[in-house]
């Protein structure tokens, strides 16, 4: 019996006791391979000798003071870094210790910039529908996550939101991307001039949308349109890159591919899982309109065991040249699971950029009917997959925030092809069985009330 309040209480977890590169080791010895890295965090696989070092030479050095009290050195570094190798404009880095954090200190960034140039009437917020910035309050307010949302909508304050730019879902037939892109960059000017824009204070968005609707890349032109929108308004853009970003889409940040920033998070990849850490990068005239005290804090700001373990990881993925590998391998994920799936009768859409991939689950290919969300086809399809030693990130809510189905592909940087490949080999496996095409082999473990959605 456990005592720990797991995430889901009907299923205890199976206790993992080690982990190496790509794997992960349970305490029966089964190891299994790591495809999402946790929740797109593990970008350097378990065990890496370098950022093991860099954190036990900042704990025998100083584990921890605050932030209040002192700076450190790896939080100083780790700051320069960040600043050095930001998109153009970006010339300030604050530490946190999570994605969630990250993304609530954007928001109050944001808010108090307005006050602090004498626009106290800058109180909303607009994002999109299909995002997700967190589980805290705030993050939670600003992410489209509907299910995530319910129980605790009494407590979230509002916001106002916009469509996603979700091409697979929502181009008109005969539309072009780039018409496309500028369509859907124009809900949020029709957003703001109905509020007025003297009450906006910010738009906020993911460059890649990440958890709630699968590795959704923008239209061509979509962001560089908001950027334009947002200038006209005096709207801060807001870019959170926690899940998508340092590194994940093969470029250091998601949005150089597209855009400039006002403010941008990150976390997940930055220290890799190696210690909890996030940052807000914000662009010099941000920070310029602060006389004193930014209005916000936690205890664990710029931790230096943290901050070490995160210099560490930028320093490998820049030393072994891991963003090109991230690209390579990314196209050849890509073509792999293409190669696999992409005749599935139930398979509508793959997608992504980099090492983010997604494949997005529907009843009906024609028609791109998404399942029910009591069909559970993402939960099943993980159980296969994790049945056959296999890590992947599944969710729900994909088409409409209620029903559709996706799984998240996202490994370390440093995989290789051969990784790639059994990756694929497995997923493929564990699709076909979840929709009874293709038959159990010898070894497999069965899903008790396997769906018989097949063809």
């Amino acid at each position: 019996m456990s005592r720990l309040f797991h995430r889901s209480l009907g299923i205890l977890p199976p206790l993992a006791a080690s982990g190496r590169g790509l794997l992960v080791v349970d305490a029966d010895g089964r190891e299994y391979l790591d495809a999402s890295g946790g929740a797109a965090v593990s970008c350097l696989g378990h065990g890496h000798p370098d950022v093991l070092d860099a954190m036990r030479a900042q704990m025998d050095a100083l584990e921890y003071v605050h932030s209040s009290f002192f700076t450190t050195e790896a939080a100083e570094a780790l700051a320069d870094d960040l600043v050095e190798h930001a998109p153009p404009g970006i010339d300030h880095a604050y530490l946190v210790s999570g994605g969630s954090e990250a993304v609530e200190a954007a928001l109050k960034l944001a808010r108090q910039f307005h006050v602090e140039r004498g626009e106290p009437g800058r109180t909303r917020f607009i994002a999109r529908e299909l995002s997700f910035h967190g589980n805290t309050l705030g993050a939670l307010a600003v992410g489209g996550h509907m299910v995530r949302r319910a129980p605790f909508q009494s407590m979230l304050f509002p916001v106002d939101r916009i469509g996603p730019c979700y091409a697979y879902r929502h181009r008109r037939a005969g539309e072009d991307e780039a018409a496309y892109g500028e369509r859907a960059a124009a809900l949020l000017e029709a957003r703001i001039q109905e509020l007025g824009p003297e009450t906006v204070a910010a738009f906020v968005a993911e460059p890649v949308v990440g958890a709630t609707a699968g590795a959704i890349p923008p239209a061509p032109g979509y962001f560089a349109a908001i950027r334009r929108i947002c200038d006209r308004y005096g709207v801060l853009l807001i870019l959170d890159e926690v899940m998508c970003g340092m590194g994940r889409t093969g470029t250091l940040h998601a949005c150089e591919q597209e855009i400039r920033p006002d403010i941008m998070t990150a976390a997940k990849g930055l220290g890799a899982g190696y210690q909890p850490i996030g940052a807000v990068l914000m662009a010099g005239r941000v920070a310029d309109a602060f006389d004193a005290d930014f209005l916000h804090g936690h205890t664990y700001n710029g931790h230096p065991i943290a901050s070490a373990a995160a210099l560490a990881v930028q320093r490998v993925i820049r030393r072994d040249s891991l963003l090109a590998n991230v690209q390579a391998q990314g196209e050849r994920l890509h073509d792999a699971l293409t190669a696999r799936l992409g005749d599935h009768p139930h398979v509508g859409d793959i997608r992504g950029r980099g090492l983010f991939r997604a494949i997005e689950l529907v009843a009906d290919r024609a028609t791109k009917q998404p399942f029910a969300r009591s069909d559970g086809v993402a939960g099943r399809i993980k159980r296969q997959a994790f049945a056959r030693g296999l890590c992947i990130y599944p969710a729900q809510g994909t088409a409409d925030g209620q029903n559709g189905d996706h799984v998240l592909i996202a490994p370390p940087f440093n995989v290789e092809s051969g990784d790639i490949d059994a990756i694929v080999d497995r997923l493929g496996d564990a699709v076909e069985a979840a929709f009874n095409t293709k038959p159990m082999q010898p070894g497999d473990s069965p899903d008790k009330g396997a769906l018989h959605l097949g063809t």
